[in-house]
Parts: C-alpha cells; sequence; structure tokens
C-alpha cells in the first residue's frame, strides 16, 4: 500500500503544480493574449556617450516621457486588470462587463508600438538638448508570451553656448529688449537647450508687457543659431520684420472708466454721466460706493504707461474687496488720440458686478472645539458689504451651543455647558495709521483694518458662569499669496467670574494656584502673527506651513502703576497684583509655533495619498504681575485634534494625574498648562468617492513653567521632559465632500507621560474637518 500512497501524493504535487502555473499565467496575463501576439510590458532607455552627460538621470526622464503606448500596470508581475478586463469581454451587461469596465485593463500587444516613431521622437528631444545628430537604436526583448523594447541613444558632447547676440536695430523696440539682457536665461557655456530658449522669450514678453507693449507676442521673436563651429553654438535673437504696427510700439493710457455697476445685459454706459475722480471716468453707484474706495484699489492711472503687472494687481485688488463676483478690464485703442510716431493709446474700462449689499445667513452647526467640547449650535450672521460706501464690511454674529463631554469613569464637574454670545467686526479695505499714510503699493492684495466687539456668556453647569468681554482693533496684510500677516495692537479682553458652585468655589480655596488663573482680570494684550501657506499652490507636490505668533500683555500697564507707586491687591495664593479701574490685570508673554508638511506621494496632483506631519510648540510665561497664566490662554492637550487616544486635557501637566476620587472630580480645570510640545504623523489614502482612510500617530504633553504643589510632577525639567509624552496611534475613516469633512479615528494610547497606561482601550474620536 505504502507505493499507492506515493503515487497519489505525486499526483496531488502535479496538481498542485499546475494549478500555481494556471493562476500565474492568469494573473499575469498571458492567458489572454492572441496566439500569434506578444504582451507589450514596457521599455527601458539608455544613454551612450564617450563624454560625461550632464544630468544624465533628467535627459533620461525626457526620453522615457515620449514611449508609447504604456504597458499594463502590474504589480510584483501580475496584472490583475487583465482577469477583470476578459470576464467583460464579449458582453453587453451583466456583473463581469461592470467589473470590466470598472477595474478591466484591456491587453497592451507589442504590435502597437511603433519604434521608429519613438525613436524619431527621442531624436527631437536630444536635439533640444544640444545633441546634434544622434543615432537612436531600438532592440526587442521577446520572453515567452511577453516583450519589451530597449531604446539605446548614443551621443556625442552636447553643443554649448559660445555667443549670444540682441537685436542691434536703433529702433525703440530693440533698445527695450536689449535692456533685459543682464536678467537673460541664456548663459555663455550653458548647454544649448530648446525649452531655455522658449522661457527666454516668454521673460522677454513679460517685461515689455510692463514697459507699455501692450500688442507685443513671444511668437515675434526668433532665434537663428549657427552650430557649424565645434561643438559650439552662436545664438541670435530677432524681431520678426513682420509683426503688427502696434506691437512694436508701446502705450500709454488715455482714459480710465470705473463701472461698478456692470452687469451682463448692460451694452455700454450710454445715458450715464460719469463724474470725474482724479481724472478716473467714475460711473456712479453713489448708495453703494465713494469714488475713493474703488480708485484707492485700482492702479492703472490715466496718462500712465501700460503695465501689465498693474492691470493684475488691479484685477486682484478689486476681487480682495468682497464685494464683487466679476470684474475684468477692456483694452481699446484710444479713438481721439492719435497714436504718435513712438507712442500709442489706450482706453481702459475696469468693468465690476456686485454682489448683494445685505445678507443675512443662518446656520445650525455642529461644534467641535479644541478642548474636546461637541455639541449642537447655531449662528446668526447679519453683513452689509459696504457699511459706510467705502467697501467696508460689517459683520454681526449671534451665537449660542449646547456643548457636553462624556469622560468615562470620572464625576467631573463642568463638563455640560452652554454658550450665548454676540460680536461684531468692521473690516476697512485699506491701513488706518493716523498720523501716518502706510500703504501696500506693490502687493496684489487688499491690506485691512479690523475693529471687533464681542461678549460671551459661558455656563458650566455645577461649576461656574463666566463673562467675557472682548474689544480688538488690528491690521491684516498679504505680500505674497503664500504670506500673510497680521498685528494687533490691541487685543483686550476682561473675564469675569460668577455664580460659582460650592464644589468649584472649594476648589478654588483648595488649590490657589488655580484661584488664581480664574480671578476676575483684564487681558491687556498686543499679538502679532505670520503665516506662511503652500497649500495654496496646488500643483506642488509637497507643501509647508508654518504660522508663528507673539502675544504680550500687561507690560504697558504694569510699568505705568510701578512708575505711579499704586497699590497692590492680595490674592488667594499670597502674592500680589496692581490693578486698573479696581480690576488686576494679567501680566505674560506666549509664543506660539506651528509646523506642517504635506506630501502627496501620487504625481497626480489631484491624488489626496499624502504624508501629513505636524509639530507644535508652545509657552506661555507668566511674571510681574501674574504668577500663572490667565485660564483661557492656558494649554490643554489631547481630543480629536490633538493626541487622540486620550480625551481633551486628559493629558499632563508632565506626569501629574488625578491621585483620589476629589482630584478626578475636578481634573478637567487642572490638566493645563503653560508649556506645549506636540507632534502628529498622519498618512491618507483615498479609498473611494469621497471616502479617504488614515493611519496616525500622535504624541505630546504639557508643563507648568512654576511649580504647583497640588499637581506634583507637572513642572517642566530639560532633562527628562521627552521621557513624559503621552503616545497613541489608530486608523480613521474620512468622509470628504469638499467643503464638509466628517471624520471617525478610532486610537489606542501606547504609553502615558507616567509609564503604562491605566487604560489601553481604544477611544473613538467623531470630529469635523482634517485635525490639520
Amino acid at each position: 500500500m505504502q507505493p499507492q500512497r506515493n503515487t497519489t501524493g505525486a499526483r496531488l504535487r502535479r496538481w498542485a503544480a499546475l494549478s500555481v502555473l494556471a493562476l500565474s499565467g492568469a494573473c499575469s496575463g498571458t492567458k489572454y493574449i492572441p496566439q500569434d501576439a506578444k504582451l507589450y510590458t514596457g521599455s527601458t532607455v539608455k544613454v551612450q556617450s564617450e563624454a560625461p552627460v550632464p544630468n544624465e538621470s533628467a535627459l533620461t526622464t525626457e526620453l522615457e516621457a515620449v514611449i508609447a503606448p504604456k504597458p499594463n500596470a502590474s504589480i510584483l508581475g501580475m496584472r490583475p486588470k487583465l482577469y477583470f478586463w476578459s470576464l467583460g469581454e464579449g458582453k453587453t451587461k451583466g456583473l463581469g462587463k461592470w467589473l470590466a469596465d470598472k477595474y478591466g485593463e484591456r491587453p497592451v500587444l507589442l504590435s502597437e508600438v511603433d519604434t521608429q516613431r519613438v525613436k524619431t521622437l527621442m531624436a527631437n528631444r536630444l536635439n533640444n538638448n544640444g545633441y546634434f545628430k544622434p543615432a537612436v537604436h531600438s532592440k526587442v526583448q521577446v520572453k515567452g508570451q511577453t516583450a519589451a523594447v530597449d531604446y539605446t541613444a548614443q551621443v556625442g558632447k552636447p553643443y554649448l553656448i559660445k555667443e549670444i547676440y540682441y537685436p542691434d536695430r536703433d529702433t525703440l523696440l530693440d533698445r527695450a529688449i536689449r535692456a533685459t539682457q543682464s536678467a537673460s536665461l541664456l548663459k555663455v557655456g550653458e548647454p544649448y537647450n530648446l525649452q531655455t530658449l522658449i522661457n527666454e522669450r516668454t521673460r522677454i514678453d513679460g517685461v515689455l508687457k510692463n514697459q507699455g507693449y501692450y500688442y507685443f507676442a513671444p511668437d515675434y521673436l526668433l532665434y537663428q543659431v549657427d552650430s557649424t563651429l565645434d561643438n559650439q553654438v552662436n545664438v541670435y535673437l530677432k524681431v520678426k520684420g513682420s509683426i503688427p504696427k502696434r506691437a512694436a510700439q508701446p502705450y500709454v493710457l488715455n482714459r480710465v472708466s470705473l463701472n461698478t455697476d456692470y452687469s451682463l445685459s448692460d451694452t455700454a454706459s450710454a445715458g450715464r454721466q460719469p463724474i470725474i475722480y482724479s481724472k478716473y471716468r467714475y460711473y456712479p453707484d453713489e448708495k453703494m460706493f465713494k469714488a475713493k474706495a474703488i480708485a484707492n484699489a485700482t492702479f492703472l492711472y490715466p496718462d500712465s504707461l501700460y503695465r501689465r503687472r498693474r492691470a493684475d494687481q488691479t484685477l486682484s485688488r478689486l476681487m480682495s474687496l468682497g464685494t464683487f463676483k466679476f470684474v475684468d478690464i477692456r483694452f481699446r485703442p484710444a479713438r481721439n488720440q492719435p497714436d504718435s510716431a513712438e507712442y500709442g493709446h489706450l482706453n481702459a474700462i475696469v468693468r465690476m458686478t456686485q454682489v448683494p449689499k445685505k445678507s443675512l445667513r443662518a446656520e445650525v452647526l455642529l461644534v467641535s472645539k479644541s478642548n474636546g467640547f461637541v455639541g449642537p449650535g447655531f449662528r446668526i450672521q447679519y453683513r452689509n458689504r459696504s457699511a459706510l460706501r467705502g467697501a467696508e464690511q460689517l459683520l454681526v454674529n449671534i451665537t449660542g451651543s449646547f456643548e457636553n463631554q462624556t469622560r468615562t469613569g470620572t464625576n467631573a464637574i463642568g463638563l455640560t455647558s452652554y454658550e450665548l454670545g454676540a460680536d461684531a467686526q468692521l473690516i476697512v479695505p485699506r491701513l488706518i495709521t493716523p498720523p501716518f499714510d502706510i500703504q501696500v503699493r506693490n502687493s496684489d492684495f487688499q491690506p485691512r483694518t479690523t475693529f471687533g466687539a464681542g461678549y460671551k456668556y459661558v455656563q458650566r453647569l455645577d461649576a461656574f458662569r463666566q463673562d467675557v468681554f472682548s474689544l480688538n482693533y488690528g491690521y491684516t496684510w498679504k505680500t505674497k499669496l503664500t504670506n500673510e500677516q497680521e498685528f494687533r495692537p490691541i487685543d483686550v479682553q476682561y473675564v469675569r467670574l460668577a455664580d460659582t458652585s460650592a464644589t468649584f468655589g472649594k476648589l478654588l480655596r483648595e488649590r490657589p494656584f488655580l484661584a488664581n488663573s480664574f480671578r476676575q482680570q483684564f487681558i491687556l494684550g498686543s499679538s502679532y502673527r505670520y503665516t506662511y501657506n503652500q497649500q495654496v499652490l496646488e500643483q506642488r507636490r509637497n507643501q509647508i506651513y508654518f504660522s508663528g505668533g507673539l502675544e504680550l500683555s500687561g507690560n504697558l500697564a504694569y510699568l505705568l502703576s510701578n512708575l505711579t507707586s499704586q497699590p497692590k491687591e492680595d490674592n488667594p495664593d499670597g502674592t500680589q497684583a496692581y490693578t486698573l479701574i479696581g480690576q488686576q490685570f494679567s501680566q505674560y508673554t506666549k509664543v506660539d509655533l506651528e509646523f506642517r508638511n504635506y506630501f502627496r506621494t501620487s504625481s497626480n496632483p489631484t491624488s489626496g495619498n499624502k504624508i501629513a506631519t505636524r509639530i507644535l510648540l508652545g509657552a506661555g510665561l507668566p511674571y510681574q504681575n501674574s504668577k500663572v497664566l490667565p485660564y483661557l490662554k492656558q494649554y490643554g492637550i489631547g481630543g480629536p485634534n490633538s493626541v487622540r487616544a486620550y480625551a481633551a486635557r486628559g493629558i499632563g501637566p508632565g506626569t501629574y494625574r488625578p491621585r483620589n476620587a476629589s482630584e478626578e472630580q475636578t481634573n478637567f480645570y487642572d490638566q493645563v498648562g503653560d508649556l506645549r510640545f506636540e507632534a502628529n504623523a498622519e498618512y491618507r489614502q483615498d479609498l473611494f468617492p469621497y471616502v479617504k482612510g488614515a493611519l496616525f500617530v500622535d504624541a505630546g504633553n504639557i508643563w507648568l513653567v512654576n511649580e504647583d504643589p497640588d499637581r506634583p510632577g507637572g513642572k517642566f525639567e530639560p532633562g527628562s521632559f521627552l521621557n513624559q509624552l503621552a503616545i497613541g496611534a489608530g486608523a480613521g475613516i474620512r468622509i470628504d465632500v469638499q467643503f464638509f469633512v466628517i471624520r471617525f479615528d478610532a486610537a489606542m494610547p501606547i504609553r502615558a507621560p507616567y509609564g503604562t497606561p491605566d487604560d489601553k482601550a481604544p477611544r473613538l474620536n467623531i470630529a469635523i474637518g482634517y485635525p490639520f
């Protein structure tokens, strides 16, 4: 019986081997190739030369770009798309046809490869890069039912630029072109490159457009290249002899008209008489805009040379006012101004289509805050887009919310909150800096001065009621698309604590450090923030974001109080502080830094596959009139937008953690600090339309500047802070419909600041928007 078992085992092994071969053939795609055909699997490119080839990898990449067709996609030699394609072959409907259309791919055969065409294109690319008279060869490599093509490009030394000659006629146009030579992209001694020559034409055209040559075009320039020298070329830049006369002369703006009430149904401004303001012809809509407001955002000046830069700046400034949905500029030859021998004349009309002046908007919100509170809310907003007829925007908001945070296993107080607030902002589209007249003339973006005031009523159940009054005045401006700056010389808040519960009142009596942070006081702040954001450059594969802020409070008030020998008031913790109008004021310096990096793993600009990282650094240093930061200004960490494996304000400060039931009940208020460090890394992947997935790791903690005996281990120690980081990791699903994102993240604690986490159960976070 033993031989029979051996025979059976051998048969099984043969059947297994045949099954593997059949499966491999199906997955590799060769099963679906016609009998006399070969599956095309791709091509290689090799550049050969007796001399060194500068930038060989870039040249090889450029040659690879002309190879066609592209082979079928493969993963480890497998081509599953060919299998799905076979399911729908010969079918017009059904599951197989759907799978073929959705996931399938028709086989690409060797017979479809036109090697002669590819070799011709490669030779052209080599000529364009200064490798004249190249030889390109191809060789087909056959392996079973597949075939590949190897291309070899044989080149000599690249031709270098020996001399560059610019137009030499004594005309206004030629002189203008010669004047641009110092910034030329063409350099003697560098390799000849056709794309560089094309870019140089575009550069010269841009310079001429800013010198009045409205009708000039890059195609009016041509190159003559002498390649008879030994691996060198002379480049002659010339103006075509047949260009229109108007392209060869600069233009001056004659009449500039401003129409702030244009609509597509307008045939002209006929029937309306303009007013003349600073030489502008302004077609008035005096109920909406004063002429001065529009003229200040217009950079096309009558009797000045036409400059494309000024036209682009005008369009950008007018659109950034926020009062127009459409702006364009039309230029026409001025009929009533005959052209001179050298200069022509243009009339310009700036046409603006308004959005409605007033609007009222109501929203129902799902409020999600950085401190972990989540709940329903509402906002009613009134907007007037030209409140003082100077494109000033007045915004009045009424907001309300009910928020709650459930923290499992605790009896913490104050986790249910009601808020009701009202605020108003007046945004003026210019810098108001009396007695100076500061203007950002070279920016494409409208600078703004903002005046704001507001009041917020906060009721935390079983804890306290708080009134917060705010008043601010500041400026925002941009010098580039990626750069924004904000300066608030006045940012005042008045915080009043009232109606404390017996439990919370006892807590304040027992914790003088906490009582000091909740004291009734003025926050007399000034702040500055700089933001650099490459996310607006959507085509960039790697995008950087940086935001840095500095906030100062109470320094001037302290200096005046000290110089005038004002009396001090006693605090519960035994310290003393100066007062202003009978109320204490806080004194501190606070610095916040945020770094982000977004790297798209796909070359497709629309892909959402990316690696996102973030580092947050924060430091608030109380001094002189304060021993602790105001509670509103302290840092908390943890929650849906922070270290997601922990509850909001569930980490730190330092290694501190509640030691008994009493501290568990009040730890929401204790777990805040003066210093913050946080780092996050997240991989984001497109899954299905409008659905994305993510894998992430978070780490961070907060610390105190001054020791608090009620929170042992909370003070920052330079030698040990890295060992006190809380770490969590997890995965998430995001529903992203562009204008709205719902996020579900599940995170598990890996390490607590004090060592092994007490609770290793995953935490589910539901939030609005991405965490960063």
